[in-house]
């Protein structure tokens, strides 16, 4: 299982994208074997695994020669094998890029995604280096890396719908079947879904999930929430619709209130926004606090 860090940072990148965090969560954690970093030369590096065949494909000449000769390129995929340890696979990556730099990290699928270097291009990177950085850059670098490569690949709409099946083959092909990834992403869905940080909107839209509020819920709920809110300072549009506004605005109250600032409005958030409300404080302070808003709405504050 992840590290508490670890699901921090992809549900950021899961909420920066418009992905449920729960469901981004399972595929990391699938596609990963729940394994994010191995330490490599005293540096925490993303998880790789080299592919000789691809290698092969992009050299030619005396470097294809000498590639082969060091058993480092080959024909047929999974003819040259990848060491069990990460520090030997990063052995093997340096050996290749002694002899082409660019070829060999094209040929080595990235991080938790397990994106590979050869698509840096296709992905909108400037270069593989650049594809690369961003693998190294954290649990979030590689997260975005990852969804860069769903979003392209056009299994943003799989996703939504929990189409765990039509996600997987297209992220790993028809053998998708044989390894049940499908399966596996849909049983890591409903584990992550129990988290109270990275739980999505419950299905029936008004937000009745142990009375917790968050990203996507909609309805009467929300609208009070939103109302709530904004007599406490947060300007908000009352739509009855959980985005990014309201979120940011549960985030800052939360921090205001010593509270953990996840931006979902649980049980103890809702009740501290109910005592921090002016009518909560007794008929004078509610009349105080409707006396100024009115002198706020003629212009005399």
């Amino acid at each position: 299982m992840y590290s508490t860090e670890t699901i921090a940072a992809i549900v950021v990148v899961a909420r920066e994208s418009g992905i449920e965090p729960a469901a981004l969560l399972a595929i990391c954690h699938v596609e990963s074997g729940g394994k994010v970093f191995a330490k490599v030369g005293g540096r925490l590096e993303p998880m790789i695994r080299f592919e000789g065949h691809y290698f092969d494909r992009r050299l030619s000449g005396s470097k294809r020669r000498r590639a082969r000769a060091e058993g480092l390129a080959a024909a047929r995929a999974g003819a040259v094998a990848n060491p069990a340890t990460q520090a030997g696979r990063w052995a093997l990556l340096r050996e290749a890029e002694a002899i082409d730099r660019q070829a060999a990290r094209e040929s080595v699928s990235w991080g938790l995604g397990q994106v590979m270097g050869a698509h840096w291009a296709w992905l909108g990177y400037a270069s593989v280096d650049a594809l690369v950085e961003e693998a190294r850059d954290g649990a979030d670098g590689q997260a975005r890396l990852m969804v860069r490569y769903i979003r392209k690949a056009g299994l943003m709409a799989a996703i939504r719908a929990h189409d765990w099946a039509k996600f997987a083959h297209g992220y790993n092909g028809p053998a998708y079947r044989k390894y049940r990834y499908d399966t596996k992403i849909a049983a890591a869905y409903k584990r992550f879904l129990k988290s109270t940080t990275t739980e999505p909107a419950n299905g029936d839209g008004d937000g009745k999930n142990n009375d917790a509020l968050k990203r996507g819920a909609k309805g009467s709920k929300v609208a009070d929430l939103q109302r709530n809110l904004a007599a406490l300072g947060s300007p908000l549009a009352i739509d009855g619709d959980f985005g990014p506004a309201t979120e940011d605005a549960v985030r800052r109250f939360q921090s205001r209130h010593g509270l953990a600032a996840t931006g979902i409005a649980d049980k103890a958030t809702l009740g501290a926004i109910g005592k921090a409300l002016p009518l909560s404080g007794g008929g004078s302070l509610f009349l105080d606090w409707l006396a100024k808003l009115v002198a706020r709405l003629f212009g005399r504050v």
